[in-house]
């Protein structure tokens, strides 16, 4: 009877052991760094389960085989708890980490930059580059964009909110593209309301297409208001914009790099060297800060504005002073082109 006593405690001492060891080997898998180098995406399908994901993450080479990991997923149920999605794996982590990521669910986020000043077909090449992105837009021309966003094709062109957006792996386009215009709609829609009184726009159109050309005459804060004062007291005056980003766009594919006198005179709609008003919409994407000048311009008798050869503009109220100010923004390019030959 004592022999028999001995050899059960015996036998309970030994599964003890055996299961402290079997815990002991559980933790210190947990506690393995990843297989991996450097920063790795990982996809976990939906529905897959414990053994797809072992299975996985043992064939990509992110964690060592072990017989260990079911073992850790029932210790511990909370790391069973995985989520599908698309994940970023960074060096250092241990299989714990790894684990606890996928059941989280914070999945990978993706920057996209959308770029103020460009047009919508920059946007639309931005997104057909973009990784990670399903792409349900079946091809680029603006009545398929247009009819896939419920908006008319003359929407298009600055009808969306320039910024750098975050998605999740097979995001859509059509979804990105129905975010940035939501918040642009309802930007436009504030500054509308709180526009100066007495504006030359008759309409959100006008305005956003005022902001668009600012968009592209300048680049410098402190100008933005300067540009739409001129613009706006031509407008006033019944005097022609006279403005090169309006003419480079009407030319669309004809448009070479250069603009020539015959480019200035070529009537096309968005020629504001030929129509004595705004062109019929937008140029490019404006940016709040070009839609707050449209609405908000400063005030003064400006008339005229040319590049000052240091990347900025003079502005000036009269011709004979706008003449002048030319004759020395040429006098600085012709130094330059000396200086670099």
């Amino acid at each position: 009877m004592q022999k028999k006593s001995k050899g059960l405690f015996g036998l309970v001492v030994l599964c003890v052991i055996l299961a402290a060891t079997g815990l002991w080997q559980v933790k210190r898998f947990a506690a393995h760094p990843l297989l991996i180098q450097q920063e790795t995406y990982y996809t976990l399908p939906a529905g897959a389960g414990r053994v797809v994901l072992e299975q996985q993450l043992e064939s990509q080479h992110i964690v060592p085989g072990s017989p260990w990991f079911g073992w850790l997923l029932k210790i511990e149920p909370d790391l069973a708890k995985f989520k599908a999605g698309t994940y970023r794996l960074t060096p250092g982590m241990n299989v714990r980490q790894l684990l606890l990521l996928l059941a989280s669910g914070k999945e990978a986020q993706f920057p996209i930059r959308f770029v103020e000043g460009q047009r919508i077909e920059d946007w639309l090449k931005t997104l057909r580059d973009a990784p990670w992105i399903t792409h349900q837009l079946s091809d680029d021309q603006l009545s398929t964009v247009a009819k896939a966003l419920a908006m008319q094709p003359s929407e298009l062109e600055g009808g969306f909110y320039p910024d750098t957006y975050y998605y999740t792996a097979k995001r859509t386009d059509i979804s990105l593209l129905k975010q940035a215009r939501t918040r642009m709609v309802q930007l436009q829609q504030k500054i509308w309301a709180n526009r100066d009184p007495d504006l030359p726009y008759n309409d959100l159109n006008q305005l956003v297409t005022m902001a668009s050309i600012i968009e592209k005459e300048t680049a410098i804060p402190d100008e933005r208001g300067k540009v739409a004062s001129v613009f706006v007291n031509r407008l006033r005056k019944g005097m022609r914009l006279q403005t090169d980003p309006t003419v480079i766009y009407g030319l669309g594919s004809d448009y070479k790099g250069t603009l020539t006198r015959e480019d200035l005179v070529k009537p096309t709609a968005y020629n504001t060297y030929v129509i004595p008003a705004l062109p019929p919409g937008p140029i490019a994407i404006p940016s709040r800060a070009s839609l707050e000048a449209a609405a908000h311009p400063e005030k003064s008798d400006l008339l005229y504005f040319v590049a000052n050869g240091q990347g900025g503009h003079t502005f000036t109220s009269t011709l004979a002073n706008h003449n002048q100010a030319v004759k020395a923004w040429r006098k600085v390019e012709s130094e330059r082109k000396t200086s670099e030959k």
